[in-house]
C-alpha cells in the first residue's frame, strides 16, 4: 500500500493551514457586516437533488459527480457544490414562513471528478453566500458587493466581473430554438457532448470546453437580444446600481454558467493571470430552483467562491497576509521538579488566555531558549530548584534582553498585564 492521498486531493499543512484561517475569519467579519449567518450542509445529498437541482445535461451531473449507493439501497451524491442543497434546507425546514429575505454563508469541501491542475482538484473548499426570498435587482449586486469586499480585505487587486442574464423560462425558449436554428447546419462538427445536448437543452452547448467546438460559438445568437421586457428591466436594473457604487464590469453575452438552475443575473469575478481557471468567484439568480428539486417557487441569489484560487491568486499577486503566528511567552526548565511545577502553570496561563508553550523534549537551556526563538516568544519564563526554593521566575524579554523575577503566586496576573 502506498501511503498517499488520492489523486486530486490535498492536505493543507501549516503555514498554508493559517492562511485558510486567516481567510475564514476575515470573510465571516464581512459577512457579519452584511447580516449573514451560516448554515453548516450536509457532505452528501440523495443524488436526485443535484439531478434535478442542477440539471441532467450539465457536465457536473453527467461526469463529475461522486455517486454511490448506500446500504439501504438509495443513490448518494457527494455535493459538488452547495446552492442546491441552501433551498432544500430552506424549503424542508420552511424558512420562508419567517420574515424574509434569508442569508446565508457556508464554508465546506466540495467533490467534483474533474482532471487535476493547478486551480482546479477533485475535492475543494469553497465560501458561499445566498440570499432567498427577495427578487430585487440591487440584492444581486450586494451580493457581488460582498465577493469584492472579501477580495479587497485581502489585497487582491485587478479582479475583473464579468455579468449576463441568461433570461427566464419564458424568454429563453425562443432563444432556444434560434441557437437550434444556427447550430443545426454545424452538427456534424461538433462533439458527442454538443450533439446530445441540441434536443435535450442547447444552451449548454455554448459552456462547452471542445476548442474546435468554441470556434462556432463565436457567431451564435445571443441571449440578450432574446430577453422579455422583465428580464431585459432587471438586467438594467443590476447595471444602473453597479454602475452605482462605481464597480467596473463588462457584459459577456456568452457567459451562460454551467449550471441550469440560473436565471437571469450571471457573473464571474477572474483574475486573468491564473490562466484558464481564472474565475474566483461566480455565481447568479436562481428563482426556479425551488420548483425544480419539488419544492414552491423561491428567489435566490448567490455565489460560490474558491479557496484554492483565492491562494493562488495571492500567491501571484506577491500578498502577504498579516498571520501572526507569534506565542507570548515559552516556559524554560531547568530540572525535573521544575518541569513538573512548570506543567502546572503553564496550564494556568492557558486558562488566562495566554499563548504559552513549553518543552516536552528533554532539551537543553540553550536548546529550549533557541524553541522559543522559534515560535517568536515575547517572553520567556525561567523556572528551575533555585528559583522554586525561592517562590520566584525569572521573567525574560525575548526582544530586548531585559530580566527580573516575579513571585510565583503573582506569575499569572504579572504576565497578563505584560502581555498587553
Amino acid at each position: 500500500m502506498s501511503v498517499k492521498a488520492p489523486r486530486g486531493v490535498n492536505d493543507i499543512l501549516p503555514p498554508d493551514s493559517f492562511k485558510w484561517q486567516y481567510i475564514r475569519r476575515k470573510a465571516e467579519e464581512i459577512f457579519e457586516l452584511y447580516n449573514y449567518e451560516e448554515i453548516i450542509l450536509p457532505i452528501f445529498e440523495h443524488t436526485e437533488l443535484f439531478q434535478r437541482g442542477i440539471g441532467e445535461t450539465t457536465d457536473i451531473v453527467e461526469k463529475e459527480m461522486y455517486t454511490f449507493e448506500d446500504k439501504g439501497g438509495r443513490s448518494i451524491t457527494l455535493r459538488p457544490e452547495g446552492t442546491a442543497s441552501v433551498m432544500r434546507a430552506y424549503l424542508e425546514h420552511k424558512i420562508y414562513g419567517q420574515s424574509q429575505p434569508t442569508k446565508y454563508f457556508y464554508f465546506g469541501p466540495m467533490f467534483r471528478y474533474e482532471r487535476p491542475q493547478a486551480g482546479r482538484f477533485r475535492q475543494f473548499y469553497q465560501i458561499g453566500v445566498e440570499v432567498l426570498g427577495v427578487d430585487n435587482p440591487a440584492v444581486d449586486v450586494e451580493v457581488i458587493l460582498v465577493g469584492f469586499q472579501i477580495l479587497d480585505t485581502l489585497g487582491l487587486k485587478d479582479c475583473k466581473l464579468y455579468i449576463n442574464s441568461v433570461g427566464c423560462p419564458e424568454c429563453r425558449s425562443a432563444y432556444r430554438e434560434a441557437l437550434k436554428d444556427y447550430f443545426k447546419p454545424h452538427l456534424e462538427k461538433l462533439c458527442s457532448d454538443c450533439q446530445r445536448r441540441f434536443e435535450r437543452n442547447p444552451m449548454r452547448m455554448l459552456d462547452c470546453k471542445n476548442e474546435d467546438c468554441k470556434r462556432h460559438m463565436e457567431k451564435a445568437p445571443v441571449i440578450l437580444d432574446y430577453l422579455c421586457e422583465d428580464c431585459a428591466s432587471d438586467f438594467d436594473k443590476v447595471k444602473s446600481y453597479l454602475d452605482l457604487v462605481q464597480i467596473p464590469y463588462e457584459v459577456d453575452p456568452g457567459l451562460v454558467r454551467g449550471l441550469d438552475y440560473y436565471t437571469k443575473t450571471a457573473f464571474e469575478v477572474k483574475y486573468s493571470k491564473l490562466g484558464a481557471q481564472d474565475t474566483l468567484f461566480a455565481g447568479g439568480r436562481y428563482d426556479g430552483l425551488g420548483e425544480e428539486i419539488g419544492g414552491k417557487r423561491v428567489p435566490g441569489i448567490g455565489f460560490a467562491m474558491g479557496m484554492e484560487r483565492l491562494i493562488l491568486a495571492l500567491k501571484y499577486q506577491n500578498v502577504e497576509l498579516p498571520i501572526n503566528r507569534n506565542i507570548d511567552l515559552f516556559i524554560t526548565t531547568i530540572g525535573s521538579k521544575a518541569e513538573k511545577e512548570a506543567f502546572k502553570y503553564l496550564n494556568q496561563l492557558r486558562r488566562a488566555g495566554l499563548k504559552a508553550a513549553m518543552d516536552y523534549m528533554g532539551r537543553s537551556v540553550k536548546g529550549q531558549m533557541k524553541m522559543a526563538d522559534r515560535l517568536n516568544a515575547r517572553y520567556s519564563i525561567i523556572l528551575g530548584d533555585e528559583e522554586l526554593d525561592k517562590g520566584s521566575a525569572t521573567i525574560r524579554n525575548m526582544e530586548t534582553g531585559e530580566q527580573d523575577e516575579v513571585k510565583l503566586s503573582n506569575l499569572v496576573e504579572e504576565m497578563k498585564k505584560r502581555v498587553k
